[in-house]
């Protein structure tokens, strides 16, 4: 099978269902920044499994990368494809609402903001944070227009929350002073 099929040529695609779209419809852009959100998440856990300190997280990080996948494909539905893609199980949401609250957990409480950086594996968890926060503000829009299940968007709105949480954990496990914002 050839990987390109020169249908696209006109700045259209297809949704699952079949129906065909601009290139530039919120459910291409919402799923497209799901796509981009996947690459992070990708180098995330390949940077963790690079650390002996950090490895332990790479399993969950393979969970989220095929849970974003669904993710994705939910955004993708169109016309005639509405019953071809199960929604984000409420388990799934669970157990990242489960990780938040065991690394949050080990944590000491803040009153501030805190500002990324100190490794870069610290920062690449905050830039898997903002892609998130991207995606799931693409993906609300592209509901707004397309109605359709909203497992995808709380999904997103939860994992934002796991990335925050997962760099300040991080942070500790790397001994990387943490810096919070001070105006």
């Amino acid at each position: 099978m050839k990987i390109y099929t020169k249908t696209g040529d006109n700045g259209t695609t297809s949704l699952i269902g079949g129906e065909r779209t601009e290139k530039y419809d919120l459910r291409i852009e919402a799923y497209g920044a799901v796509d981009e959100l996947m690459a992070f998440v990708a180098l995330l856990a390949d940077s963790l499994a690079d650390d002996e300190r950090t490895e332990q997280y790479t399993t969950e990080l393979k969970l989220i990368e095929s849970r974003l996948m669904s993710v994705s494909a939910l955004l993708a539905i169109g016309e005639g494809g509405e019953d071809k893609v199960a929604a984000i199980a409420p388990e799934h949401i669970e157990a990242l609402e489960k990780s938040i609250d065991s690394y949050q957990a080990e944590l000491k409480p803040i009153t501030k903001f805190t500002i990324p950086g100190g490794h870069r594996i610290v920062s690449l968890c905050h830039v898997c944070r903002t892609v998130c926060r991207r995606a799931e503000r693409a993906a609300l829009l592209a509901r707004a227009e397309f109605p359709g299940d909203m497992s995808a968007t709380i999904y997103l709105n939860r994992l934002s929350d796991y990335f925050y949480v997962l760099g300040r954990l991080l942070t500790e496990r790397l001994k990387v002073e943490e810096t919070v914002w001070i105006p």
